[in-house]
């Protein structure tokens, strides 16, 4: 059962993030008060894994979700450029 809360905290996690795009910049109430929620609810689900999986295994995974799950849903829904070299290198500055 652990598995499946920490497979819901890594979706809940890549909705959240896809969510906090609609924001801008935390003025708009209800997409903020959704990316809350969400998060929230990612963290919960996170918490209740941590009953059978390690804390470092499960942290790992749940970044991992969410961060591999965000960067699809970026090139799926919103045309964001899936080129090799956007995909692999990491700048400090987000570029």
């Amino acid at each position: 059962m652990a598995w499946f809360y920490l497979l819901i905290a890594g979706g809940l996690e890549v909705v959240a993030t896809t969510v906090f795009r609609y924001t801008d910049g935390m003025s708009r109430i209800a997409p903020t008060v959704a990316f809350f929620a969400i998060g929230i609810a990612s963290f919960y689900f996170l918490n209740r894994s941590l009953a059978g999986i390690p804390l470092g295994t499960a942290y790992a995974v749940w970044t991992g979700i969410g961060a591999a799950g965000t960067a699809i849903v970026g090139v799926w829904l919103y045309g964001e450029p899936a080129t090799t070299w956007r995909l692999v290198r990491t700048m400090p500055d987000g570029s």
